[in-house]
C-alpha cells in the first residue's frame, strides 16, 4: 500500500513538473513577431502618390517623404497643412510587448510620418462601402496604392493615395 501511494505521488509530481516545463518552453518560443511572408522585400516607394486630400512624394530611399496635405487631412493626422518634408516608417501594428515596429510596407498595418516636432501614426486599411467596418492586413499597401483608414462618428472611411505615372 505504501509503495502504491509513493508511486502515485511521484506520478503526480512528474506530470505537474512536465506541464510546468512545457509552459515555460512554449512561452519562450512563441513571441509576438511581425508577419514575414518569406519573400524578398519590395523596393521602397518612389514617386508621387495623389489623393483627393493631398499628395505624398517618396524619394525611393525608404525614409524621406514630402507631404502636401489638405486642411482636412492635416486635421485627421495631426500633421502640418500644406507642403512639408519629413520621414516615414511602415509599422507592424501594436504587437505586445514590443508595440509597433518597423516592417516592409506590404505587411504594414500602420504608417508613421514625422515632420519636425509633429509625428503621427496612421492606420493603413480599407473601409467597407457602408463605412460600418474597416480592414487592415497584409498587402493592403502596394507599390501603387497607400490606403489610410480613419474613423469618425459615422464609421470608417479611407483616403487612398495612388501612384502617378512618371
Amino acid at each position: 500500500m505504501k509503495k502504491r501511494i509513493i508511486v502515485i505521488i511521484a506520478a503526480v509530481f512528474i506530470i505537474a513538473a512536465s506541464g510546468f516545463i512545457f509552459l515555460l518552453i512554449s512561452q519562450q518560443t512563441h513571441e509576438n513577431r511581425p508577419y514575414d511572408p518569406g519573400t524578398p522585400a519590395p523596393d521602397p516607394h518612389s514617386g508621387l502618390f495623389v489623393s483627393g486630400y493631398g499628395t505624398m512624394e517618396f524619394s525611393g530611399d525608404g525614409k524621406s517623404i514630402v507631404i502636401d496635405f489638405s486642411p482636412e487631412l492635416a486635421e485627421l493626422t495631426g500633421l502640418p497643412e500644406g507642403r512639408s518634408e519629413g520621414t516615414y516608417d511602415f509599422l507592424s501594428g501594436n504587437l505586445p510587448p514590443h508595440g509597433s515596429v518597423p516592417v516592409r510596407y506590404d505587411t504594414a498595418h500602420e504608417m508613421r510620418i514625422a515632420v519636425g516636432d509633429a509625428a503621427s501614426v496612421i492606420d493603413m486599411g480599407t473601409a467597407s462601402e457602408d463605412g460600418k467596418t474597416g480592414h487592415t492586413g497584409v498587402n493592403t499597401v502596394t507599390p501603387e496604392t497607400i490606403p489610410m483608414l480613419f474613423r469618425n462618428d459615422s464609421g470608417f472611411f479611407e483616403v487612398t493615395f495612388t501612384k502617378q505615372p512618371q
